[in-house]
């Protein structure tokens, strides 16, 4: 199972979020460069994780990203379930469908094993994944590069 390069792009943004002390609050464009991503693609992250109560975006002079309590508490499997949302991991009712569909043991295999890899993600939080060794490669991330 691969996770999709939205929910990629959306843990290391979050674990960006969760390391900064709350005296600074990256703008998007900043977290974008910090993250290796382009800025297009985390506005529509950070809209999305705004949506889940884990980010928290503020406009104008002094805005900037901040992750939210809730955020830094939430179940990697939880979120990583919202984000990739409902679905197999294979498309046995895509178009056309699959002719095995209505004998196969694949999928129910293939459902079980999905199970699991959320459910091994399920203990972990956000502040987990920031713990070290960790912390120092994302703290190196706020550094802006001397030019």
């Amino acid at each position: 199972m691969r996770l999709t390069k939205f929910t990629d792009l959306a843990l290391r943004v979050t674990m960006r979020l969760a390391v900064i002390d709350g005296a600074t609050t990256p703008t998007s464009r900043e977290v974008a460069e910090s993250v290796a991503a382009s800025y297009t693609h985390i506005a529509k992250v950070v809209s999305r994780l705004q949506h889940l109560g884990v980010v928290e975006a503020k406009r104008g002079r002094g805005g900037g990203l901040e992750i939210t309590s809730g955020g830094r508490r939430a179940s990697v499997g939880w979120l990583v379930r919202e984000l990739e949302g409902p679905g197999d991991v294979v498309g046995c009712e895509d178009s056309p469908p699959c002719p095995l569909r209505g004998a196969c043991r694949l999928r129910g295999a293939l459902r079980e094993a999905q199970e699991a890899f959320y459910a091994a993600l399920d203990p972990l939080t956000i502040q987990d994944l920031v713990s070290e060794p960790t912390r120092p490669v994302l703290v190196r991330l706020l550094t802006p590069a001397r030019r």
